[in-house]
C-alpha cells in the first residue's frame, strides 16, 4: 500500500560544515513520484538517503504514513529495516550466486513469508518487470537492463509504502536506458506505490516524475510539475540547469499581471512572462529555450508580435535538427527547427518570433 511521504525543514551537516542538504522541505502524495532533479553534489542523493535512514539529518522531520522515522530533535530515529521502503540503487545490487526467482524472493524468506505465498508474490512481480521467463535464470547470464529490473522487482516484492531509486539508469548504455526508462513509470503507477527518484537527467525527469523538484547546493529550488519547471522556472538556474540557454539583458518597463513589457538593449521592447518577484525598473535577464524561437524569412513576419530582425551567423546541421545561431536584439542566440533540411543560411537575414507565453 502506498503511503505519503513528508519531508520537513531536512538538514544534513557532514564534517566539513557546509550543509549538504540545506532546510529542504516537500510531500510526496500517495501514489505519486517525484523526481529530485539536480548537478552532481547538489543534495539529491544525501536527501534520498536521509529518507531511507542510510543517513541521518542533523535536523528536520521525516514522516512516512504519518509516522515519524526520523526527527534528531526528538531523538527519533528508525532504522532503515523498519521503515518499509524498498531502494534501487544506481549499482544493480543484485546477489550473482543466485538465480532471478532467488534475488527476488529474497526480502519474502527473511520476513519468513510460506514458500506458497512467496512464488505467488515473486511471479506476481517478474511478470511487472517483464521478466516471468527468467525466473530460474542466473542473475549472471543477464543483461544491465535486466539486471536492474531484477533489482526493482526485489524491492517491490514486499510491497514497501515508498520506493526509493537512486540513479537507477546511470550504468546502463543508452540504448538500454531509454527502453527501461520509458517502463519504469509504467510499472511504477501499476503498482501505486509512492516514488522518489533521484537523477541529474533532465529527460528521465519529465519522463518519470509527476512533479520534478531542482536542487543546487543543498537548497530545493521549485517543485513543480515539468511544464512549470520548464515554461516558469523559479529563477536562472532552473531555467538553464533544464536547457534554456539563450540569456538577453533587458530592463521591465512595466507589468500586467503575469506578463509585462521589457525595453532590451537595442530600445525594442518585447512582451514576456516576469516571475513574481521581478519589479518595474529591474534589470533583468530574458530566458529562452531555443526550440521556442520560431524563424521565418525577413519580408514573412510583419505584424507578428514579438517579432524581431535578426541574421543567420551559423549553422549546425544535425541530421534531424539544426541550430542557428542568430544576431538579434543586441545578443546572439540559439534557434533550433526540427527537420532534415536546413531553410537558412549564414548571412542570411530573419524574423526571429519569440512567443510571449513561453
Amino acid at each position: 500500500m502506498s503511503a505519503e511521504l513528508r519531508v520537513d525543514n531536512l538538514r544534513k551537516v557532514f564534517s566539513t560544515g557546509k550543509p549538504a542538504v540545506d532546510d529542504v522541505s516537500f510531500r510526496v502524495a500517495a501514489g505519486e513520484i517525484v523526481v529530485l532533479l539536480g548537478p552532481s553534489g547538489c543534495g539529491k542523493t544525501t536527501t534520498l538517503r536521509c529518507v531511507a535512514g542510510l543517513e541521518h539529518p542533523t535536523a528536520g522531520r521525516i514522516a512516512i504514513a504519518n509516522r515519524i522515522v526520523s526527527e534528531p530533535e526528538r531523538h527519533i530515529l528508525i532504522p532503515p529495516r523498519l521503515r518499509e521502503v524498498g531502494m534501487v540503487f544506481q549499482s544493480y545490487a543484485v546477489w550473482p550466486h543466485m538465480s532471478v526467482f532467488q534475488n527476488v524472493a529474497y526480502p519474502l524468506r527473511h520476513r519468513k513469508i510460506n514458500n506458497a505465498a512467496i512464488k505467488a508474490r515473486v511471479g506476481q512481480v517478474l511478470e511487472l518487470v517483464g521478466l516471468e521467463d527468467y525466473a530460474e535464470r542466473s542473475v549472471v547470464a543477464l543483461s544491465g537492463g535486466q539486471m536492474q529490473r531484477v533489482a526493482l522487482a526485489r524491492s517491490l516484492v514486499y510491497e514497501p509504502k515508498i520506493l526509493l531509486l537512486d540513479e537507477p539508469l546511470s550504468n546502463l548504455d543508452a540504448k538500454l536506458r531509454l527502453r527501461l526508462r520509458d517502463d519504469l513509470r509504467q510499472i511504477i503507477k501499476r503498482t501505486g506505490v509512492t516514488a522518489l527518484y533521484v537523477t541529474h537527467d533532465q529527460a528521465e525527469a519529465v519522463v518519470l516524475g509527476d512533479r520534478i523538484g531542482v536542487m543546487r547546493e543543498g537548497k530545493l529550488l521549485q517543485l513543480a510539475g515539468a511544464d512549470e519547471i520548464y515554461n516558469r522556472p523559479a529563477d536562472l538556474f532552473v531555467a538553464n540547469f533544464t536547457g534554456a540557454s539563450n540569456l538577453l539583458p533587458g530592463k521591465v518597463l512595466a507589468r500586467q499581471g503575469e506578463n509585462g513589457t521589457v525595453e532590451m538593449a537595442t530600445g525594442e521592447t518585447l512582451q514576456a512572462w516576469l516571475a513574481e518577484t521581478v519589479a518595474v525598473g529591474e534589470a533583468i535577464k530574458l530566458s529562452v529555450r531555443p526550440e521556442n524561437l520560431l524563424l521565418r524569412p525577413a519580408t514573412e513576419a510583419n505584424g507578428i508580435a514579438n517579432s524581431f530582425t535578426g541574421q543567420i551567423v551559423a549553422q549546425r546541421y544535425q541530421g534531424t535538427q539544426t541550430i542557428y545561431e542568430v544576431t538579434v536584439l543586441g545578443g546572439r542566440i540559439d534557434a533550433l527547427e526540427l527537420g532534415t533540411a536546413t531553410r537558412f543560411a549564414p548571412g542570411d537575414p530573419v524574423s526571429v518570433v519569440m512567443p510571449p507565453h513561453l
